[in-house]
This record gives C-alpha cells, structure tokens and sequence, in this order.
C-alpha cells in the first residue's frame, strides 16, 4: 500500500528560496501571495514575476538608450523557460549595445507569423482546450512551422511557404498531423484578416494538393511468443527513466499513451488502488477508472520521486508549452529496445486484448478494461464496470508478464491457468 502522502502536491514561499539561479522546481512550485512580487532570477537582470492570481511571467531590468532603466517582459511561465529567457535576454542586450530600444523593436515585430500564432494559441487556452490538445498544437508548431515562417511578416508568407510545410509533414509520413495543422494554419491566417495584419490566406486549398491517408492497418503489436524476448530486452533499454516508466505503464495497463502521457496525480487513489480518469481526457467522453496493480502501484511509486512538483504524472522537464513527455516517446522507447516497427504504445492495448482473450477471461471484463463503447442500447442501460472482475484480471496479466520475462515453468502455466478458472 503506497501512504496518501504520495500525492500532495509540494508548493514554496519566496521566503525559503536558499540558492540562485533559481532552479526549475523552485520556479514551478513558488507560491502566490497578497501583492504581486518579484524575485531576482540569478543571472543578467532576469526577474521572476509572480501574481496574486498564481500567474508567472519574466521580466527585464534594462537601461535604456536615454539612460532610465525601465522593465521588459520576456514572456509568461512555463511557456518561456529559463534556458529560454536566458537568451531572450541575450538578444536585448545585442539589441542595446547597437543603440537600439528593445521596446521599438518589439513593437515592430508584432506583425509576424509567432506573434499571430502565440496570440491565436492563447485563445485555444481561455477557451479550456485540453491539455492534450494544447500540447499536440505547441508540439506540432515547434517542429514544423515556426522554425520556417515563425519570424516571417504574417502578410509576407506565400501558399509555397504553407504548401512546403505541409509536404514535410507528410514525408515523416504523420498524415493526421498534416491534416490538423491545415486547420490550425487556415485559423490563424483567419485571425490575422479579421486583425487587418493581411488580406490573404495562404492556407486555404492546402487539402486539394494533400496525400490521401493510407487505409489504416492495426497498430503493432505483439503475440504472447514475441514477449519474452521483448521484455527482456525492454529492461535492458537506456534512457531518461521518466520515459522508461512511461513505456512500461503503457505495458501494464493497456492504456492509450495520450491518457498515460496527461495523467494528473489529482486522479489517483492509492488507497483505493483506483486511477479516476475523468471524461474530458477519454476517446468516448466517459469518465474510467482503471485498477491499480501491485506492479503499477510500484512502478508510480518511483515516478513520483521524479516529478513531485507538478500536478502531471510524466511532467516534462523541457516546459515550453508542452507540460508532460512528447507524443512519441513511448514510441521511441519500444524502438530503442529493437521494436521500431513491431510494437507502439497504443499497440500495447492489441497485445492485452489477444493474450488475455487467448487464455479464456471474459471478454465484457477486457473491454470495460479498454473502455471500449458498447454497440446500441447496451451503451445506455449496461453501465457494469466489473471492477472486481477486473482487478483480477489485471492483477493476473501484471504477474503473467513478469512470469514470461523471467521464463515460464510448466508448473507456472498451470497455476496461471487455475488463476483464470478461479475468478
């Protein structure tokens, strides 16, 4: 049993700072108080600002080219992180050594595309995009918009510009992604017209020069013959072990890797050895509770260790606007191990599904696992969770896998077997 203390959150008062450059916990778990403060970063002028409403943002202690010092925001926290404002505020001073008034400057960039984007992105935010969401726009922008037309003028980027953009996309090949960041493109090209930075949007017609996404094929996965090895190798894998137990959970719970990757700590109770995911983060907008395992509990046990001070799971250490581990590293773990085109996370609900089918437990108990919508009426009227059923079958799957990384007796088969019967 893991103590409830495991999921307090760990917030800091200004007042028991004892070191600076302020470090990244410290940043994240400062506390708000009556009166808006600042707190001296550490290095080159930077200050920390925080709010009475809990808001976080940086700030510059600049002289101007007249003499008066004045302040200079550097963007909000976590979106603009400390690496990051380090060189924003490296920029300013190459700015003020050449006689120029970062403020202009600043003005003067308000017409480009990350302007626009940041303004249209913050839009998303107010109007309670989940954090899924959000991460999959910041995730998708970072690596393959801003870094070509980020600095442009929003009303000098062409139909080439979107076009190249998207042709990118398609090459990795993330023809889903392609398709989002058309849409995203068109409405923040949209907000620039109605803003009367430009008369046109580039954007528009991108579907009729887009790839047709190939017909789907099942995610893969793997057969019961395949694990052992895999497992084995699995354990073998180096990386950063936020990453490693992320994979791993994904293992041991069969759960889609977008519902692992925003786990939020606020959903679970050891006690209860119940994980509460609620609708909003669901494919089918019901809410599901997953049942924890001695294995899981154990494993969540080291996570928390590591991320302590946020309120996800698998937080990122690399904030920007992405608050937890990237969409693919689940993925990138597997293919460490030597699967790259043999198993991914959301494959790891496939490979449950067959080997718990395959050994005779009931299918209603599987599928409620998997939150799986029922056909017809039956999604009205059966609302049966079978969470005892379930924890059962689980807690046998959990041990099951351990049993076949190991190397499974024949003695061992037989008593899993009886395990089934049993329930």
């Amino acid at each position: 049993m893991v103590s409830k203390n495991l999921v307090f959150t760990i917030h800091m008062k200004r007042s028991e700072i004892k070191r600076r450059p302020l470090a990244d916990t410290v940043l994240a778990s400062l506390e708000p108080e009556a009166k808006e403060y600042r707190e001296n970063y550490g290095i080159d002028r930077i200050y920390f600002v925080v709010s009475s409403s809990g808001r976080k943002r940086w700030e510059l202690r600049y002289k101007k080219p007249n003499g008066v010092w004045g302040w200079l925001g550097l963007g909000s926290y976590p979106d603009v992180t400390a690496k990051q404002v380090r060189i924003k505020a490296g920029e300013v001073d190459k700015l003020l050594s050449q006689g120029a008034d970062p403020i202009k400057e600043k003005k003067s960039e308000e017409n480009s595309f990350i302007n626009i984007y940041e303004a249209w992105y913050q839009k998303k935010v107010v109007e309670n995009r989940s954090s899924e969401t959000l991460s999959n726009i910041s995730e998708a922008f970072n690596n393959y918009v801003l870094p070509v037309i980020g600095e442009k003028r929003i009303d000098k980027i062409t139909r080439k510009d979107c076009a190249d953009i998207q042709y990118k996309i398609e090459a990795r090949p993330a023809y889903e992604t392609a398709r989002k960041v058309r849409g995203w493109l068109k409405q923040i090209f949209g907000m620039a017209i109605a803003l009367g930075k430009t008369e046109n949007n580039p954007a528009s017609n991108l579907e009729d020069i887009a790839i047709k996404k190939p017909k789907s094929i099942s995610h893969p996965h793997l057969l019961e013959e395949e694990l052992p090895e895999f497992l084995r190798a699995f354990r073998k894998v180096k990386g950063e072990k936020i990453t490693l137990l992320a994979a791993r959970l994904a293992l041991l719970t069969a759960t889609r890797p977008g519902v692992i990757r925003f786990a939020e700590w606020s959903e679970f109770d050891f006690e209860k050895g119940v994980w509460a995911v609620p609708a909003s983060r669901m494919k089918m907008k019901n809410d599901h509770l997953i049942l924890l395992t001695k294995q899981m509990i154990e494993l969540l046990g080291e996570v928390k260790q590591l991320t302590w001070y946020s309120k996800y799971v698998f937080a990122s250490d690399r904030a920007q606007k992405n608050p937890v581990i990237s969409s693919g590293t689940i993925n990138k773990i597997y293919a460490r191990a030597g699967y790259k085109t043999k198993l991914v996370g959301h494959g790891t609900r496939h490979t449950f599904k067959t080997l718990i089918s395959e050994h005779g437990w009931d299918s209603k108990w599987s599928e409620a696992q998997l939150a799986h919508s029922k056909e017809g009426m039956e999604e009205v009227y059966n609302k049966a969770v079978y969470l005892k059923n379930r924890l059962a079958m689980m807690q046998w799957y959990n041990d099951y896998l351990d049993a076949l990384e190991k190397g499974l007796t024949d003695k061992e088969k037989r008593q899993f077997k009886e395990r089934v019967n049993t329930v």
